[in-house]
């Protein structure tokens, strides 16, 4: 009896470990594609953008290389990084990445105040008024950028709302068209939605006892906000800061219909210098730039998934 028992059990351990098998391989095979396309898609291009960069122009380099110009090409298997130096050297770049850095902290300053208050005005108040704010909110999710960066520049231009109205209460009113003003106002137009709809939905999964313990106990609007709101939805907010940051950082078209030539957000530069000068290999070192940042924004990404995931035992 004693050996028929091991031997069953022997048996019934081999059909886990062959249905943890497969399980793991149709997991595999189901994750693969997309993984594939990343690959082809975005790994592929990035590799070859960043040799290219750094000299190496042949193989699916060669035809850019060939129309391009001021091209450095390395010298055998040495990279060469003279195209960084070109970019570095010139203070128009560091003009360019002042004011985009400077445009994208003002706007996820914005963004998030915004969607902070309406997300906590519709937890805390609640009523026809916070989900006025809130559909009101999320209304530029349904426009397209373009005509909203174009409806920006009209309603700040020198002939636009704002003049037009202080010009009938007798003020001289502010032109903030291709302005950094205006830049930051479609920034965060365009980024408002997605950061109310994180935060909210982050404020509205915390437990309505937790609210009202603290009222009992005798804690006021501002420290529950302080104590519970805000630190029980930080995951929230950190992923609204990010996804506001990255998008704002590499933003091309609203600063190139509401910001002034010079100077540029590094997107709108970027185009330039592919597009107008005819420098593909320059215009991929600010391109590098704007990514080593993003990747610098993204790591608060990473590590709100991973602080939810430990708090929630999946790690």
């Amino acid at each position: 009896m004693t050996a028929a028992a091991a031997a069953t059990a022997t048996r019934a351990a081999d059909r886990g470990a062959r249905a943890a098998s497969r399980s793991a391989v149709a997991g595999f095979v189901l994750a693969l594609p997309p993984v594939l396309v990343v690959t082809a898609f975005v790994g592929l291009p990035v590799l070859l953008a960043l040799a290219f960069s750094v000299g190496f122009t042949g193989g699916l380099n060669e035809v850019v290389a060939a129309v391009g110009q001021n091209v450095h090409r390395a010298d055998g298997t040495m990279p060469t990084f003279d195209a960084y130096g070109d970019v570095f050297v010139t203070p128009q770049f560091w003009d360019d990445l002042a004011l985009t850095l400077a445009v994208t902290v003002v706007s996820t300053v914005v963004v998030l105040l915004l969607a902070g208050g309406v997300g906590l005005y519709l937890r805390l108040r609640g009523g026809w008024l916070a989900r006025l704010l809130s559909t009101v909110a999320i209304v530029p999710l349904f426009i397209p950028v373009v005509i909203a960066s174009w409806a920006i520049l009209t309603f700040t231009s020198a002939d636009g709302f704002i003049r037009t109205v202080c010009t009938q209460l007798g003020i001289d009113g502010p032109t903030w068209s291709y302005s950094v003003v205006a830049i930051v106002l479609g920034s965060a137009w365009t980024s408002l939605p997605f950061a109310v709809l994180m935060i909210a939905s982050g404020l509205q999964s915390i437990p309505d006892a937790l609210i009202d313990a603290a009222r009992d106990a005798g804690a006021g609007t501002g420290r529950i906000v302080r104590t519970i709101l805000l630190p029980m939805s930080a995951v929230p907010i950190v992923i609204a800061v990010t996804f506001t940051a990255i998008g704002v950082i590499g933003s091309y078209t609203v600063p190139y219909f509401t910001g002034a030539n010079a100077p540029t957000m590094l997107g709108v530069s970027i185009a330039n210098y592919f597009t107008s000068y005819n420098q593909p290999q320059q215009s991929l070192v600010m391109a590098f730039v704007v990514f080593l940042i993003a990747s610098g924004i993204g790591a608060l990404y990473v590590w709100a998934n991973f602080r939810s995931a430990r708090r929630e035992g999946r790690v």
